[in-house]
């Protein structure tokens, strides 16, 4: 075979899984990568106006096209390839397999030494910045190792936990030839991923088997770990047959969705629907692919679930060692959420498993908190002179269709996508929880639909996140993205505002209105030849999204929220147990609502500093 430059064995290789998108802002250090698209009709690149942006598209792009094909993104370096930094963290944290590139200097001038701070104009030492926030890093020197390091790097991102690679590659190992037919590549283990022996296994499902027989209010804890395995309909199944309360991590709201009938609400320190009843009551716990992060257990972590044994699935073995779990689970199993499910499903098959009546009835429990504490009440409908945040995003929902898909931002923003949107099985529903950076889901909207153009693609975001990457406007107007960007105005910074009134009687600016205060996005939307459209209050909501929702072109919505920034249920202070979600419902109410003993104190909860004891709502 004839020898091609390594640029162009690098794109060819991306292009052959079926990577059809690649995310880059062009530099000299990357020059010989981004000329091989024009040799190669399988792949093309997206060219974004910021790498921090081409990043979280990336991200996007590899949530919607699933586990096995990763985003990929290419900088230039020095700064181009530190722009990666946040959506290298992004998907590190949040588990999504993403290859990022980054040119490098000349190898012939990089530094000797680390006691050398640099030789090469942008030269960076790209490896040790991103160790701590990828699977793999690699500098590659040598040309012929290419193949070993793309398939390496690529097996990294895409099995077990899933998660972000980085490669090196200096300008001069870009452009030198090599003969394909001469690469070593690296050879994938013959051992699956499940990291438990069958026999292992089985005693664990039996254990656990005998523990369901004796529980009468068991609960499932579902994480993104499952869709990661494309386990959904399997764990649908499982759950059909168990008849088991299920409660969504905010990483699997589209696993576990609404319209699901053993889906009992929401959890955590901004639970909503159900206000954590149904999880803290519980007796048996069992987590499948998820971390069981503090924004779950709230701070006071001894009070999670606290008369509950629990059971935790995960692929990653590092979240299993209960020295390192803030909740100590009492069993722990290392296997694949696809394996364990279809496994488990095939066991209680063969034991005829059949619900009893004790179990139906806390089912049918967890259902009713479920509806009583909806977090979109009803009186929020009834002032029809602002717009109410939650209002709208319910009523988004139910506009929506089940092939849609929905990518949500940070802070406040999600907290009221998380309490009211209500989610359909077929739809993706996704934000980035686990770093959690503003203005990632107008670009991870972009990624999205360059992944699968035929669905619709809604993005909400705040107005903070919006000033972050506002400049990717011209991406849309450049490709002719078709996506509906809502953003949710409410001229502060609405999370950080309502913690600083909380914990420091909200005596600084710094969050708005004067510290901080948002442009007219309507005027600089139509700057870059958007379609615009504002709604103002209640009352225009259900004309205004018909319109937005049937609009076949971009469109950027200016939603006034008007310094809206009350975002509840939500837990208060490091000590409360995160059923005391404030407002807090009547001390009777509460007390019958309590299958188990309420921590002490429990009679005078935290209160926010902001607030006489007489203002939250209790009785």
């Amino acid at each position: 075979m004839a020898k091609i430059k390594v640029a162009d064995y690098i794109i060819d290789f991306y292009a052959k899984i079926g990577v059809d998108k690649i995310f880059v802002v062009y530099g000299a250090a990357n020059g010989h990568l981004i000329d091989a698209f024009s040799r190669n009709k399988k792949t093309d690149y997206v060219a974004v106006l910021h790498e921090q942006a081409g990043g979280f598209a990336a991200e996007g792009y590899a949530k919607v096209k699933g586990n096995k094909i990763p985003g990929v993104a290419i900088a230039t370096s020095g700064p181009g390839g530190m722009n990666f930094v946040t959506p290298a963290g992004n998907c590190f944290y949040d588990s999504v397999p993403v290859v990022f590139i980054t040119g490098q200097v000349n190898s012939n001038f990089l530094r000797p030494d680390p006691s050398v701070r640099q030789i090469g104009f942008q030269e960076a030492d790209m490896c040790s910045i991103f160790k701590s926030i990828t699977k793999y890093t690699k500098l590659v020197l040598d040309p012929s190792s290419i193949k070993y390091e793309l398939e390496y790097s690529l097996y990294l991102a895409t099995n077990g936990r899933p998660g972000p690679v980085l490669l090196d590659i200096p300008v001069n190992i870009q452009s030198a030839e090599i003969d394909p037919d001469k690469l070593d590549g690296f050879k994938v283990p013959t051992s699956d991923i499940n990291a438990i022996s069958s026999d292992q296994l089985d005693s664990k499902l039996e254990k656990l088997f005998l523990d369901i027989q004796k529980s009468t209010r068991p609960v499932f804890l579902i994480g993104g770990g499952v869709k990661s395995a494309e386990a959904i309909d399997e764990l649908h199944e499982l759950g059909n047959i168990l008849e088991i309360p299920m409660f969504p991590t905010w990483n699997a709201l589209d696993v576990v969705t609404s319209d699901y009938k053993h889906y009992c609400g929401r959890v955590g320190t901004y639970g909503g629907a159900g206000r954590n009843f149904g999880i803290q009551n519980s007796d048996l716990l069992i987590s499948i692919g998820s971390r069981v992060s503090g924004r779950i257990t709230g701070g006071n972590v001894k009070t999670f679930a606290r008369e509950a044994k629990k059971y935790m699935i995960d692929v990653d073995p590092g979240v299993l060692k209960k020295e390192f779990q803030q909740v100590p689970f009492d069993e722990n199993i290392n296997c694949d959420a696809k394996i364990f499910i279809n496994s488990f499903k095939d066991y209680l098959i063969k034991k005829k498993y059949k619900t009893e009546t004790k179990k139906n009835v806390w089912l049918k429990k967890c259902l009713e908190w479920k509806k009583t504490y909806d977090p979109v009440k009803q009186h929020y409908y009834k002032n029809t002179n602002i717009v109410q945040p939650y209002v709208f995003i319910r009523e988004l929902s139910k506009k929506m269709k089940k092939n849609d898909i929905f990518v949500a931002d940070c802070g406040g923003n999600i907290v009221t996508c998380n309490h009211s949107f209500e989610t359909q099985k077929g739809q993706r529903y996704f934000t980035n929880n686990g770093n959690s950076p503003m203005g990632f889901s107008f670009s991870g909207a972009i990624g999205a639909f360059f992944a699968d153009p035929s669905r619709k693609i809604v993005c909400v975001i705040g107005d903070g996140g919006m000033n972050m990457n506002i400049q990717e406007l011209q991406t849309i107007k450049n490709y002719k993205i078709k996506i509906k960007t809502i953003i949710l105005n409410n001229h502060i910074y609405g999370i950080t505002k309502a913690f600083q009134e909380t914990n420091f009687d909200g005596q600084s600016e710094a969050c708005g209105p004067i510290g901080y205060s948002p442009p007219d996005f309507i005027e600089i939307s139509k700057a870059y030849g958007m379609k615009t459209l504002t709604i103002n209050n209640n009352s225009e909501i259900e004309e205004k999204i018909n319109e937005l929702l049937m609009s076949d072109e971009s469109i950027v919505v200016d939603v006034n929220c008007h310094e809206y920034h009350t975002y509840e249920p939500r837990v208060i202070g490091w000590s409360t147990p995160i059923e005391q979600m404030f407002p807090y419902i009547d001390k009777k109410e509460f007390r019958e609502n309590m299958y188990i003993e309420p921590t002490d104190g429990w009679e005078n909860p935290t209160m926010p500093k902001n607030l006489k004891k007489d203002d939250s709502g209790s009785a």
